[in-house]
């Protein structure tokens, strides 16, 4: 039956890839390899098998490739945007900060001429009062100069009468009436032009309070712009804030210590010494002084979280085309040592490829180093350390202060490595961390 089953298969291949004989020919005789049809399928199996695998294999590597560009991309796309937005922040800051000072010198100004405003006032009011004092005693000076007026005036008459019966004739001296009637004249204009002055005086505190009522309308207006600048304006440090919070919460680090850290490191302070100069304004702060300080506050905080974010690892050290070939963590050992623990990532790419230092800090260590190779050691603030290892060449030198973006290295395959990569560590306070915790926090926000 398998002999019956054998010679159909072969009868079959016979039919398809009939036997074939390669002469050899030499000088001396001539001889012969014979290709049976299952030498020949063979064959044909095995380099259809070569050239599918070889096929595969060229599909996976021009996928890395492609995924890898398209990776560089979007990194520098968003470091582009990350830094546009920073600028466009800064401006809008320094626009803002402007501006409130602008509305807060308004506002200065428009306190100062209520204050004129109501000086005057009170001094016209001061006056109005000291004219009704004396157009009252001038009233009661008068009343008592016409009584006494009309009682000389009964007295002469009885006098020229009991004159009149005595003499028989009614004349006498004159002197005291005209004397009287000089002083009621006197009294009478006096008490007239104090009566006009009055009603000026009238006349002024009302436009005065007009004045001070448009003034105090103008202040209303002002104290709605000022309101809404400073609704637009905490807005603004709110909305900004949170991201850059966000992100550096995210990467594990406590806000209030890297910002009490970077604003120790920018402290400076200085300039001539001159007289001091003592207000005799005194008082506490308006409620607009209090909300322009808390907004100054807030934009000094921002931009205390973007000097800081210069300082902080959140850049990417290799910036051509990679893929991640390890993770953090516990895994296999490449040289077949068991279960080891890996303290950084690994990203695999083309020898040579530029490193690039992930934020600003001094080199403590540029050499060789056991299971390293060539390594680079960079120590930032806020106790964070970099490491770069595996490299072809090292470009800085111990002792050297670097930024962030500078070149530092080549990527290689130097140390205990089984091919071209780079070998990236990020350190807290000397205690190994996850570097795709900072990778991906910067991420996340920009």
């Amino acid at each position: 039956m398998l002999t019956r089953l054998h010679y159909r298969i072969h009868s079959s291949l016979e039919r398809i890839l009939p036997e074939k004989r390669l002469f050899l020919k030499s000088d001396s005789d001539t001889r012969f390899i014979r290709l049976r049809p299952v030498t020949q399928l063979a064959a044909l199996a095995g380099g259809t098998l070569l050239v599918s695998w070889t096929i595969l294999a060229t599909s996976i590597v021009l996928m890395d490739s492609v995924a890898a560009g398209n990776t560089r991309d979007q990194t520098q796309r968003r470091q582009a945007l990350y830094e546009s937005r920073l600028n466009a922040l800064s401006a809008d800051r320094d626009r803002r900060a402007d501006e409130a000072v602008r509305a807060q010198e308004r506002f200065n100004l428009a306190l100062a001429e209520v204050s004129k405003m109501q000086t005057a006032l009170l001094a016209t009011e001061d006056r109005r009062k000291e004219l009704e004092t004396g157009i009252e005693v001038l009233q009661d000076t008068l009343i008592r100069t016409i009584d006494e007026r009309d009682e000389a005036r009964a007295q002469t008459e009885r006098m020229t009468l009991a004159l009149a019966e005595q003499t028989g004739s009614a004349r006498t001296d004159g002197s005291r009436m005209a004397d009287a009637e000089a002083t009621l004249e006197q009294v009478s204009s006096a008490l007239a032009a104090l009566a006009r002055q009055r009603d000026d005086m009238a006349n002024a505190v009302l436009l005065a309070k007009e004045e001070t009522e448009e003034v105090l309308q103008q202040k209303a207006e002002l104290q709605a712009r000022n309101d809404l600048i400073f609704a637009r304006l905490e807005e603004a440090v709110t909305v900004s804030m949170e991201p850059l919070d966000k992100m550096f919460r995210a990467a594990g680090l406590s806000t209030e210590s890297l910002l009490n850290q970077v604003r120790r490191g920018y402290s400076g302070q200085g300039g001539p010494l001159s007289k001091l100069t003592v207000s005799t304004m005194g008082g506490d702060l308006t409620p607009e002084e209090r909300r322009a300080n808390e907004i100054l506050n807030g934009l000094d905080r921002m931009n205390l979280y973007r000097l800081a974010a210069t300082k902080a690892p959140f850049a990417m050290p290799v910036k051509t085309a990679f893929r991640y070939t390890s993770g953090f963590g516990g895994r296999d050992d490449p040289f077949g040592r068991g279960k080891r623990r890996h303290e950084g990532i690994d990203m695999a790419g083309a020898s040579g490829s530029p490193i690039y230092a992930t934020a600003d800090g001094v080199v403590i260590q540029a050499g060789w180093a056991s299971g390293y190779g060539r390594v680079i050691k960079i120590r930032h603030d806020f106790g964070i350390q970099t490491v770069y290892g595996h490299l072809s060449q090292i470009r800085v030198d111990k002792g050297q202060r670097v930024s962030r973006g500078d070149r530092i290295g080549d990527m290689g395959s130097t140390g205990r490595s089984t091919g071209t990569h780079l070998h990236y560590e990020v350190r807290v306070d000397g205690t190994p961390v996850n570097p795709m915790t900072f990778i991906k926090a910067a991420k996340d926000v920009f």
